[in-house]
Formats: structure tokens, C-alpha cells, sequence
């Protein structure tokens, strides 16, 4: 492999930081590198230091395990949400996505990844355990045993793994008496919902069907 001769200790090791982003080669690096280097100091200062706040001060919303700047996030804080309907997605991006369709106005719930056991995630990696803790403080505050007038809707992946990671949860969620849909597959097979249009998207959320197990 080709090994480029740096002329700077300091370039080096700013190459190679930069070049551990996913998807980012060295000769990518190197130029992002010295794109940095001509800017003015106090914008690359503040490029860092916007970096640095996001990994030491980002929270993961109590509720729904959403990225947030505070223990709640303005989603499960706002009054006007649905909350009896919870939209159940593998990660930060889905909800994103599904906010910029406008066709939904529930919560969330961000299971962190999908059971992949090729990859070596399993159940417990998920929070499907805080989605369960959930639903136990929200039949408390019902005193009742059964969620009937709550929704959860499988907005996973269509491929094995999200389907499996979709059956998995049917089962966990049985004993809850909540009503379980699926988003409509307007998305090909193993499309992830980040890469969909929001037209398509919000579609496939206001077509949702009763979840069925094959």
C-alpha cells in the first residue's frame, strides 16, 4: 500500500485522526487536513471545539434514547405529541428522517441497532429493555395491566435482520396488550429509512398495517 511521506509529525498525525471517520480514506484526510490548516485559526477552533462539546455533552433522552442537549428530549417533551403512539427505529437518523416527512406525530423509541447475530448484536445490546421499562411506568400510571389504546409501530428495516429484530419485539411486547403495526413497505427490500424521499417515507407511516407475524 502506498505510504505517503509527510512533511510534518503534526500533519501526520492530523491525517490519521481524520482518516479514522468511516468512510474517509488518507488522501481524503490529507486534504481535509490541509484545507484546515489554511483557514483562520479561530474557525478551526471552533470546529474542534463544536466536536468536542458533541461528545462531552450530548445526552441520550431518558425516554426514548433520542440524542438531545438535555436529560429530555423536545420531542418526548412536547405536550402536543401523541404519546400513546410510540415509533419503534433502529437509530438517531430514522427519527430524523420521519420528522422531515411531517406525517408523524407520535414519539420514539431508538433501539441503538437491530439483532444481527453475524455482527454479534443480540437483544440485550438494544434498549429493548428501557422500551419495556416504559411501557411498565406507563401501565402504573394507567393502573391498568393491559396498553390497549397504545400503539407501537415497527418502523425497522425490511431485511432479515430488521424482520427478525420486528418478530423479536412482537413477542417482548405480547404481554403489554398494546396494538402493533408496521410501516407499509413503499421502501425496497433492506432500504434503510434515512436513504427513503419523504414523500415515500410518509406514505409508508400513514399506510401502516396491523403487524403479522409469517
Amino acid at each position: 500500500m502506498y505510504k505517503e511521506d509527510y512533511p510534518s509529525q503534526l500533519l501526520e498525525n492530523a491525517v490519521d485522526a481524520i482518516s479514522s471517520l468511516p468512510g474517509v480514506g488518507s488522501r481524503s484526510a490529507l486534504r481535509l487536513a490541509l484545507h484546515l490548516l489554511k483557514q483562520p485559526s479561530e474557525n478551526v477552533h471552533h470546529f474542534t471545539q463544536a466536536i468536542n462539546d458533541l461528545r462531552d455533552n450530548v445526552c441520550y433522552c431518558s425516554e426514548c434514547r433520542m440524542i438531545s442537549d438535555q436529560p429530555i428530549c423536545s420531542i418526548c417533551g412536547d405536550g402536543s405529541r401523541n404519546h400513546r403512539q410510540i415509533c419503534i427505529v433502529e437509530s438517531v437518523q430514522d427519527v430524523m428522517s420521519i420528522e422531515n416527512t411531517g406525517q408523524y406525530h407520535g414519539v420514539y423509541h431508538v433501539l441503538g441497532g437491530i439483532i444481527s447475530p453475524i455482527n454479534g448484536i443480540g437483544p440485550s445490546d438494544l434498549t429493548i429493555q428501557a422500551l419495556k421499562d416504559r411501557l411498565d411506568r406507563a401501565k402504573a400510571a394507567a393502573g391498568s395491566d393491559s396498553l390497549a389504546d397504545v400503539e407501537i409501530i415497527m418502523a425497522l428495516p425490511g431485511d432479515v435482520e430488521g424482520e427478525t429484530t420486528a418478530f423479536y419485539l412482537y413477542r417482548q411486547l405480547a404481554p403489554y396488550g398494546v396494538q402493533v403495526t408496521a410501516i407499509a413497505r413503499g421502501l425496497g427490500f433492506g432500504d434503510g429509512l434515512q436513504y427513503a424521499d419523504a414523500l415515500t417515507l410518509g406514505r409508508s407511516i400513514a399506510g401502516r398495517q396491523p403487524f403479522k407475524v409469517q
